[in-house]
This record gives C-alpha cells, sequence and structure tokens, in this order.
C-alpha cells in the first residue's frame, strides 16, 4: 500500500476559516460527503489524538456498493496532527470485511495562503487497493469543491 492519491483546489476563503471547517463537526457533515453520498457523524474528538467516526450513506448505492454494507461507508479517523490554521492530519480506517479495504490511510489537508483565498491540497497515503483511484481522487476533488461551495456560499 504505497500509493499516493491527491487532490487540490483554490477555495475563497482565509486559511482559519478553511481550517475551521475541517475541525467544526456540523461543517464536516455538511460538505465532507462526496457527490451521490450524505454523512453523520456519530461520534466527535476534536483534538490531537482524538478524531470522530462518519457513517457515509451512498444516495443510490446501485452502482456504488459501500465499502462497510451495500449502502454505506464507516471510516474512524483519528487526529494525528493539527497545526492550525496550515495542516490536518488524518489517518482513516474503514470498517469492512473485504481486506482490500484494510489498513490506515493518512490523509493529510494542506492549507496555503493564496492572493485573497486558500490553496488546500489533500495528499493520500497508504490508500487502501479495494479503492479505485480515479474514484478516490473524484470523490476529494468533490469534497474540495463541497467545501469551497461551503466557505464561499457563508461569505
Amino acid at each position: 500500500m504505497d500509493r499516493t492519491d491527491r487532490a487540490s483546489r483554490m477555495i475563497a476563503a482565509p486559511p482559519a476559516a478553511v481550517y475551521d471547517a475541517l475541525m467544526d463537526r456540523e461543517s464536516l457533515e455538511a460538505w465532507l460527503p462526496p457527490d451521490g453520498m450524505r454523512g453523520r457523524v456519530e461520534w466527535w474528538d476534536p483534538r490531537p489524538g482524538g478524531g470522530f467516526r462518519m457513517v457515509l450513506t451512498y444516495l443510490d448505492p446501485t452502482d456504488s456498493p459501500g465499502k462497510t454494507s451495500d449502502a454505506t461507508d464507516v471510516v474512524d479517523v483519528g487526529f494525528a496532527e493539527l497545526v492550525p490554521p496550515e495542516r490536518v492530519v488524518q489517518r482513516a480506517v474503514f470498517e469492512a470485511d473485504d481486506p482490500s479495504f484494510a489498513g490506515t490511510m493518512t490523509m493529510t489537508w494542506q492549507l496555503a495562503a493564496a492572493g485573497d483565498g486558500t490553496e488546500v491540497t489533500v495528499t493520500a497515503t497508504d490508500v487502501p487497493p479495494g479503492i479505485d483511484q480515479a474514484d478516490h481522487e473524484t470523490g476529494i476533488a468533490s469534497s474540495l469543491a463541497n467545501l469551497a461551495s461551503y466557505l464561499e456560499g457563508a461569505g
């Protein structure tokens, strides 16, 4: 598991606002689920060593069977590093019977001030082989687009 998936996007909001959206339970539920999914945070502990558990539900699971059940992906995320307002490092583990989804994936959210906004780069390392790379990068890009809409619409 040495694959790296990556996506980035310019967001018209300051790094502190982006960081806050990464560290707020209700915000994550609103923007993190990619298109075609909705998310619910089951527990939340926003500190280094803490984390959260998110249940992602496919709105139409017909063509996208879930990792945990036919219609869901359940992921436990630990906060490995929190550097406001620059970086959030998460360790994600999917709840799945299929060993191709096993292992701990590291998601690094890097925030860099750029002009009037923030360049957000998400790098996923140690991606489980059961996760299709193109689908994963599309999903990350979708979450970033949702984040941009969430923050830019709030202004």
